[in-house]
């Protein structure tokens, strides 16, 4: 899994058919220190309803097929999970604003 913040979403009006329906959303890769992005793109399905400004974890590859969302769909990169907290060695780097 690679942690990421939804940073946009992508829009596409002619698809696969396999894929009508899904959420698109552009992640940039962060540094989980720091909690700063890497400058490195994906373009992920959304399996959990994800929304702009949140950590997430993706996955990639084979395992992006494996969602009930993108199961038999043509995916290379699928978002299944919301993160709330990262702590590294005991102490919180990111704790997830609620409402």
């Amino acid at each position: 899994m690679v942690l990421a913040r939804v940073v946009g979403t992508v829009v596409s009006t002619r698809k696969e058919p396999k894929i009508e329906g899904i959420k698109f959303l552009l992640l940039e890769k962060i540094n989980p220190e720091t909690v700063k992005g890497t400058g490195d793109y994906v373009v992920a399905m959304d399996g959990v309803g994800a929304n702009p400004g949140e950590i997430v974890f993706y996955v990639a590859g084979s395992s992006s097929r494996m969602t009930a969302v993108t199961e038999g769909k043509p995916s290379d990169a699928t978002i299944t999970a919301i993160v709330d907290a990262i702590a590294i060695n005991d102490v919180y780097v990111y704790h997830e604003e609620i409402g």
